[in-house]
């Protein structure tokens, strides 16, 4: 990996990742980028399971294992090999290598790994200073640990499910992988952060990041709500708008395209102001926020009723903004990669495969002022590096065929 300027930050930390589609290579994929020498280790036949989701080459090498714009997006900057995770002697040498490694990121069930051998007591007897972080639905523990489940599982047990939809329809699902991806970071911060505790103390230690734990902690404000007021209090769906008022919500203008706007307590002057409808401010309806809150379906009434005679998005965003009314434009994600803001920052960046051509992928979320990320990424085909990672664990040359042979370890034929 070259980068301009400094070396990357966690460059010299060799991390085993043994996780597949969104959070665990989140988690692998962030520490990655920021230098550290992941080993993506993929279950031979088939790899990881994202490598047939997303745009594929149109035209793939005869024989070639699936590769996709999903694989590369969480995978990029790994190294890859692929084993028979079902065979000894292919977790022999993949305990070697973890015995090396300062990182260990894994999401399979929990009692997988133990069963395999590879539990963190055996490990930690083998590499005394091994973080090893396990990424799972809901946790090592508790009852529903053993239960199978992705992101919309981990919406649905934390209330977010029940939360979203329209007040007399069904609830609604948010289709993008917040959790995992959320998961993914929190497991990347509870990884650095245990290297961290090692460099003070030599000792390495078992984390964990859940979908579930992830989803609850996203509650900003309803928890101590629920707790404190009961039966009292049952959030119900309010479809487009915010149950707290505000206004805060989804508006229709003139046009017939959408806004988002969020005015807090302390802004409704300000509202009013960009409105012109001064009498408001002493109209009993909208006099505080609780009130605003009991009459929030007529103040949206008022509120489009404003942006339809203004007419254009645009100059309705125009108008609220004079006034610091934190508005936006609702996009579409044909919009938004073209965003110059988003391009500038790198959060919109353009990658180049051999195979799949030019597509963007999204940028890290966070900056650096003595690093840069590198301008040029790459992602593995199943198992290329496995002759490079073997060697370098000591295995020959001729050791190295005779797994191959034995398909115990694999490689994308197409690779030759």
């Amino acid at each position: 990996m070259t980068t301009s300027g400094a070396l990357p930050m966690l460059s010299g930390l060799k991390v085993i990742d043994i996780t597949q589609f969104v959070a665990g290579p989140t988690a692998s994929r962030v520490l990655a980028e920021l230098g550290a020498d992941v080993i993506k280790v993929e279950l031979a036949p088939y790899g990881d399971r994202s490598r047939v989701q997303g745009v594929k080459p149109k035209e793939a090498p005869e024989n070639a294992a699936p590769y996709s714009t999903y694989f590369f997006q969480h995978n990029h900057s790994k190294r890859g090999i692929a084993l028979d995770f079902k065979n000894e002697r292919a977790r022999e040498i993949l305990k070697g290598m973890i015995s090396k490694a300062d990182v260990l990121v894994e999401n399979f069930s929990p009692g997988v790994m133990a069963r395999a051998g590879l539990s963190y007591e055996e490990l930690k007897r083998l590499n005394p200073g091994l973080v090893m972080c396990s990424i799972s639905f809901a946790g090592q523990t508790g009852e529903l640990s053993e239960k199978p489940g992705y992101d919309y599982i981990g919406q649905a047990y934390a209330g977010v499910t029940g939360m979203i939809g329209e007040a007399d329809g069904s609830p609604a699902l948010v289709t993008m992988a917040i959790g995992d991806v959320s998961t993914g970071m929190s497991a990347a911060l509870a990884i650095v952060t245990a290297l961290f505790h090692r460099e003070r103390t030599g000792e390495g230690q078992h984390v964990e990041s859940s979908l579930l734990d992830t989803y609850f902690h996203m509650h900003e404000a309803s928890i101590p709500r629920v707790s404190k007021l009961g039966n009292e209090y049952v959030q119900r769906r309010t479809g487009s708008q915010h149950p707290d008022g505000g206004p805060t919500g989804i508006f229709r203008c003139g046009d017939g395209k959408y806004i988002t706007l969020m005015s807090l307590a302390h802004q409704w002057p300000q509202l009013v102001q960009a409105l012109e409808l001064p009498e408001l401010l002493d109209d009993p309806r909208f006099a505080s926020a609780s009130t605003r809150r009991k009459n929030n379906d007529q103040l949206k009434d008022i509120l489009e009723g404003w942006l339809a005679s203004v007419g254009p998005r645009d100059e309705c965003l125009k108008r609220l903004e004079k006034r610091r009314i934190p508005v936006a434009p609702v996009l579409d994600l044909n919009d938004v990669i073209e965003l110059d803001h988003l391009k500038s920052r790198k959060t919109v960046r353009t990658a180049i495969d051999p195979l799949l051509g030019e597509f963007k992928i999204p940028g890290m979320p966070v900056r650096f002022s003595g690093w840069q990320p590198p301008s040029r990424l790459a992602a593995a085909r199943l198992g290329e590096h496995n002759a490079d990672v073997l060697r370098e664990y000591g295995l020959s040359d001729d050791e190295i065929a005779d797994l191959h042979d034995k398909k115990i370890f694999v490689r994308d034929k197409a690779l030759g």
